[in-house]
């Protein structure tokens, strides 16, 4: 039988970033790209990303996380599903902070003041063209050359790109709705330049303390909120001196907190998460998805 066949979850969000967590700890095996689809469809949970909690491999740690976009890849890092986690494991374990192990690395988490809030650690943002990843040297990431639209007259060009434990392409313009970000974000999260796709993000700066942004999201599409795009974006802002290092970032699903620490250059990102609701995954949808 499929691994996620009955198996319990819980839905979450974080600012309408919808998050289903599933609890691998103790058992074996894993989900499978076939899994992750079928448990993402209409009738089963949809979400923008599956975080699944597995037994900790690091001593020192209290999980190891795998992230499962919808279109069943695999994400190295996801701001609020991590912050949907930790709010479980808050409660579940009464610690006020919390390490998880991913593919980016160990990520911190630690409880806000207020209920529901809590701060991750996304770690150092990474510049070079070959830690993004690029499919070819760049000297400056602050602005590569790759545009979209008439040569002579291109809508979209120049972006800053970055990795957050994924790679992030960010497009400046003056005003994120003006752009039809459905029908541009599919052939540039798929362009040739990014060898393992890219989240695609437009980005207004309303103030040195303030960025609006809205992304298509590598392997979920549109989202109301990316917390990885938001500390990329915020981070990208802050090496041309657009902003400083502290900013809020709004999103279609609200407001998060991005602080690009000095000492250590680690991005901190802080937000709310949501409970929706329990449940248990249907079989059926993983029989016609051919994963049972």
């Amino acid at each position: 039988m499929s691994t996620l066949a009955n198996h319990a979850f819980v839905k979450m969000n974080g600012l309408g970033n919808e998050i289903v967590v599933v609890d691998m700890r103790g058992q074996a095996g894993a989900i499978t790209a076939d899994e992750a689809r079928a448990a993402a469809q209409p009738d089963g949970a949809p979400y923008d990303q599956l975080m699944a909690l597995h037994t900790a491999r690091t001593p020192g740690t209290d999980a190891y996380v795998r992230i499962y976009n919808s279109d069943g890849s695999e994400a190295g890092a996801c701001g609020n599903g991590m912050r949907c986690i930790a709010e479980l494991l808050f409660k579940e374990t009464g610690k006020p902070t919390l390490t998880f192990e991913t593919k980016a690395g160990l990520l911190d988490c630690w409880k806000d003041d207020a209920p529901g809030r809590s701060t991750v650690d996304m770690g150092a943002p990474r510049f070079s063209w070959r830690e993004i990843p690029l499919a070819a040297a760049v000297d400056d990431t602050r602005a590569i050359d790759l545009q979209i639209g008439p040569a002579g007259k291109p809508i979209l060009r120049a972006p800053s790109v970055v990795s957050m434990g994924n790679p992030h392409a960010i497009f400046w313009v003056g005003d994120v709705n003006d752009y039809d970000l459905a029908k541009l974000g599919p052939p540039l999260e798929h362009d040739p330049i990014f060898p393992e796709r890219a989240n695609i993000s437009l980005a207004q700066v309303a103030s040195r303390e303030h960025i609006v942004l809205r992304t298509w999201e590598r392997g979920a599409g549109l989202t109301r909120a990316c917390g990885s795009a938001a500390c990329a974006a915020a981070v990208a802002a802050a090496r041309l001196d657009r902003t400083g290092r502290v900013v809020t970032v709004t999103l279609p699903g609200g407001d998060l907190r991005i602080c690009w620490r000095e000492r250590d250059d680690h991005v901190l990102m802080t937000g709310p998460v949501e409970f929706e609701y329990e449940g248990k995954f249907d079989p059926a949808l993983f029989a016609k998805q051919g994963a049972v």
